[in-house]
Order: C-alpha cells, then structure tokens, then sequence
C-alpha cells in the first residue's frame, strides 16, 4: 500500500511540476528571484565581460537589410539573440515585446514575456515608460526592463533597454529594434530611470579600451562594427579627425546652463558638384558663429540637406529636375558622370554617381533619383544628414570624447585614394553607370511627373535651443563624457597622438549564417565575419504558442520535458509492478 502511495504521489508531483514549467510565466515579476547555478553571469556582477574573457573591445558583424534602408547587428539579450538596427542620431536600445500588438510587431521576432529568461529584472514592476520619437513621425513606447545584453562580444549585466508594446516603426529583414548610439542628452530611458544606454555605461565606467566604436559599411550590404577599438590601417595619417560641436540647452531647460553635447554633428565648410565648389547656407546663420552642421548618421539610409543648398546642387546638374515636393527628392539623367563631394575640415570626400544615385524611375528609365533630397529645416540647427550613401565611401571612427581631458572626434578613412578617385571620375562613363545600376537592380517603381514642379519652399519654425549660450565645436566639458580615468589621444595640439589607439583585427573569414524565424522560416546570408548560428526571439530549447524546439539533442530534452518523460516511465513500471 505504501509503495502505491509512494508511486501515486511520485506521479501527480510530475504532472504538476510538468506543468508549472510548461504554462508560460508571464512578466511583470514582482518577486525578487535567483540565478540558477548554471548561468554565466551574476547580477551582483556590474563590469563588462569581452569575448574570450577579454575586456574592453568588441567584433561584431553588420549587414544592410535587402531595401538598403537600415544597417544591422545582433544582440543578445539573456539567451535571446534579435536583430537590432544601427543609428547614431539616437542613443536608447529598445526591441518590440510579445506585448506589442501594433501590426508593424507582428511579423518580425520579438523578446518572449513569457519566457522566464533568469537574468531579467524588472524596473518599477515595469510601470517605468519610455518613448522613442524619430524624424520620420514614427515612435515606439513600452517601459524599461533590466538584462544581461551582448553587443559585439561585450557583455553587461543589468543593463537598461526598452521593452516595446506599441511601435509604428517598420522594419525588414526580421530585424526587432535599435541600437542607439548616440550621446546620453538624447536618452529617453535616462530622462526615466537615470540609467545610462549601453554604450554610454561602457565609457562611463572606463571599460573600454578607448571610448569609440568604428563601422565599416560597404555596398555588397555588408560591414561590421567595432567597439572599444577599431580596425588597423596601413598609415593613420589618412584617417582625418573632426571635432564634434556642442548645443546649448534647450530654451525651456531647466538648471542648465553651458552647451554639452548632443548629436554627432560636425560642420561642413563646403560642398562641390561637377567641380563648382559652394559654400552652405545655414538655415540659422547667426546662431552657431553661421556654420553649417551635418550629422552623421549609420540610421539614414539617404542623404538630405537644406533645400537652399540642394537646389544649388542640382542646378548643377544638366537635366536635372524636382519630381516630387513634399519629399524634396530631384532626379538626374541616368547618364551622368558628375561627382560630388563633401568637405570636413581639410579633407574632401567624393561621391560618384553610383553612390549618390539611388536608382531609375520604372516609368521614366532614362531618369533616375538621386540624393540629396530637400528637408524642411530642423529645429536644433542641424543642417545635414549623411547616412549610407557617405557612410559607404569611408570607414568611420566616433570617439565619445573624455570629461575634462578631450572632446569628442569624428575620424573619416577614405575607401578610395585620391588616385583611385581621379580615374574613377576621369573613366566613368554613362556605360559603366547603366551596368552598375543594373547589377544591384536599383529600379524604383515609380513614374515622374511630366510638368515642371517648383522648388519646394519651408518656413523657418523658432530655433529651440538657448542662443544665449555659446557652443562652441571641440569644447572639453566635465560631465556626459567617458570617465577623465581614460588617457588623453586627442589632445589640444595637432597632430593627434592617434598611433595610440588601440586596434582589433578581426577574422577575415567569410560564412554562412543561417537564421531562423519565430515562424520557422529559414533564411540564409553570407557575412564577412557572423555570430554562431541562431534562433531569433527563441531560447535555446524553449517553445511557446506552438512554436517549435530548436537547437541541439540537449536542447530539446530540457527540464520540461524531461519532467514529462520520467512520468510517463512511472506510470509505465506502476503498470508493470501493479
């Protein structure tokens, strides 16, 4: 009889432990919990963990979804890995939830409330909010949660992202996110927790090698981004260092009072079309001492600019015309051979019409739509926003800058030598255009207008800054930038002592990758470098809402599960014995 018992007993303590792990758990937890023993990481634990237990630097592989509109990395979140986008004209990293019913949520992967990932934390019972507002009129909302968040080998715990449960931002190629890399005055999560993003807390805390990241863009939609250190070059004399400008406070700011920094803006001197070179016109010119600021931005998969300059520009231009107004877009003639260039500080940087153009219009072949486009003027000053187009012609080095020792830096390295450029603009022909624009099928379904449009015109909305307060480009200040224990490179006195700077050679290997999909869809792409194979949205071994296992034997006879066939074996020897 006591055997029986035992057995019976045995038995409904299996089903329900069976079934306490199999029903989802959902978030938000109230409770305090603890680690299991097997993880790899404490929360007690705040320093950053590199790859190979290395710290300070970080590989991580970067790819252009197939629109050409946004560049991506992944991220791994507790043993969630997603894709997330870059964009340095933001600074907060959020990924839509389960939680986000917004139809633009519902076909990419998404971080599983219901999974009971043993490194979250909840801030506030998650009834901390934040909001992320974009350019382009999208947002995304949520609140702010605590993980254990992988970057480019490098690894925080307890680090602050936002959970997305509303979003119209759109999104292919499965990626669930943003990276932000910008400056923390731009931080929603900070204005709502006082907790730093994620590359903010590495310079904070000194744990980096040096406070930079560096990407690497290039045409073929791949790339890669370094943080911590960036890729070695032959001289570093080519690399050209420009300083970063302050803004002042915002007029209805309170209890500040001197410029800090905001954006990764730096000033444009000049810019030259088919050899006419041409100085900018601010949309502010007697704020800022009259220069002209562009921003550099991995998250703008275009190029735009004032429309007083755009319109310089392509009136330069033989055959080209506006075709759509509320966009500020211009096409040219899909024969042009003009190239264009941009000017920091000393160092001109050309753009040939294959990387300006952004293809031809279906309707009207013999046209084709180019960047820059015409953008109504932006309240902060900034005139300029170079995106992909530039961004592929160099490799870029940020350097955050040091409080009270060094401002932060903008270093471009050209792709193309001078020499190259030359033969390039003195070789190309409307011949070798057609071939290139054909082999990355740039055709956009669109038919122009047949009538002459007018050149779009904007009013000038009040600048919201303080112009009260001077900013100055390259000022040192004491607070929002890497901690001052950093060693100064870039000091007051040319040439930078840039030979210090630390260098990561990464695998110049080139594999497959392949990623599968909440829904099961397998997608396979090449990268120069990539992370091991995963599952996006899904812990290894986890299942939920009829998704199915994946990963390894190990995997798929996790706790659960094993839990359900030690039951099945004693009802199977309570039949045998009884």
């Amino acid at each position: 009889m006591q055997f029986v018992v035992l057995v019976a007993l045995s038995t409904l303590f299996c089903a329900a432990t069976a079934l306490g792990e199999l029903v989802p758990r959902l978030v938000p937890r109230s409770q305090p919990f603890t680690l299991p023993i097997h993880s790899s990481h404490s929360l007690q634990r705040r320093d950053v963990i590199g790859a190979n237990g290395q710290q300070g630097k970080g590989w991580s592989s970067v790819s252009a979804s197939k629109d050409r509109l946004s560049h991506y990395t992944i991220v791994q979140f507790g043993e969630i890995h997603l894709r997330v986008a870059l964009d340095t004209a933001s600074s907060d990293l959020w990924v839509v939830s389960t939680g986000c019913r917004s139809p633009q949520c519902a076909q990419v992967p998404r971080y599983p409330l219901a999974y009971k990932s043993p490194t979250f934390l909840p801030v506030n019972d998650n009834a901390t909010t934040f909001t992320a507002r974009y350019a382009d009129g999208s947002t995304a909302s949520g609140y702010v949660a605590k993980e254990t968040i992988k970057i480019a080998n490098l690894t925080i715990p307890e680090e602050t992202f936002g959970l997305v449960t509303s979003s119209n931002v759109t999104f292919t190629d499965q990626v669930s996110g943003i990276f932000g890399l910008g400056f923390p005055r731009i931080s929603s999560i900070l204005k709502a927790t006082n907790s730093t993003p994620f590359f903010t807390t590495l310079a904070y805390k000194g744990l980096l090698d040096y406070p930079l990241f560096a990407l690497s863009l290039t045409k073929n939609l791949t790339g890669s981004l370094t943080i911590g250190k960036f890729s070695p070059f032959t001289t570093f004399r080519q690399i050209s260092w420009n300083r970063v400008a302050t803004f002042p406070p915002f007029v209805n700011a309170v209890n500040e009072t001197t410029a800090t920094y905001l954006q990764w803006a730096i000033p444009l001197p000049s810019f030259s079309i088919n050899g006419t070179s041409l100085t900018p016109n601010p949309t502010y010119p007697d704020i800022g001492g009259g220069r002209s600021l562009a921003l550099i931005d991995v998250g703008a998969s275009g190029i735009t600019g004032p429309v007083q300059d755009v319109s310089r520009i392509f009136s330069q231009i033989e055959g080209a015309r506006i075709v759509d107004t509320d966009a500020g877009q211009w096409v040219v003639p899909c024969d042009t051979i003009v190239p264009m260039t941009f000017t920091f500080g000393t160092t001109t940087y050309t753009l040939l019409p294959e990387d300006y153009i952004i293809g031809p219009a279906a309707g009207n072949p013999n046209l084709c739509l180019s960047w820059p486009r015409a953008s109504p003027p932006s309240t902060d000053g900034i005139d300029w926003q170079l995106g992909a187009p530039f961004l592929n012609t160099v490799y870029s080095i940020f350097s955050f800058g040091i409080n009270t020792k060094e401002p932060p830096m903008i270093g471009f390295y050209p792709l193309r030598n001078a020499t190259e450029v030359a033969n390039l603009v003195q070789n190309q022909t409307p011949q070798s255009l057609s071939s290139y624009l054909s082999s990355v099928s740039a055709t956009v379904a669109t038919t122009l207008p047949n009538v002459i449009l007018a050149t779009p015109t904007y009013t000038t909305p009040p600048y919201t800054l303080n112009s009260t307060i001077t900013a100055a480009v390259g000022a040192v200040v004491s607070t929002g930038l890497a901690t001052s224990t950093y060693s100064t490179i870039f000091g007051t006195l040319t040439p930078y002592n840039t030979t210090a700077l630390p260098s990561i050679t990464p695998e110049p290997s080139v594999v497959t990758s392949v990623i599968t999909d909440p829904a099961g869809q397998v997608t396979t792409s090449v990268f120069t470098k990539t992370d091991s194979n995963v599952s996006l949205g899904l812990p290894p071994g986890w299942t939920n809402a009829g998704v199915g296992l994946r990963g390894s034997l190990t995997d798929v006879f996790s706790w659960p599960v094993s839990v359900l066939l030690l039951c099945t074996l004693l009802v199977s020897w309570t039949d045998v014995f009884l």
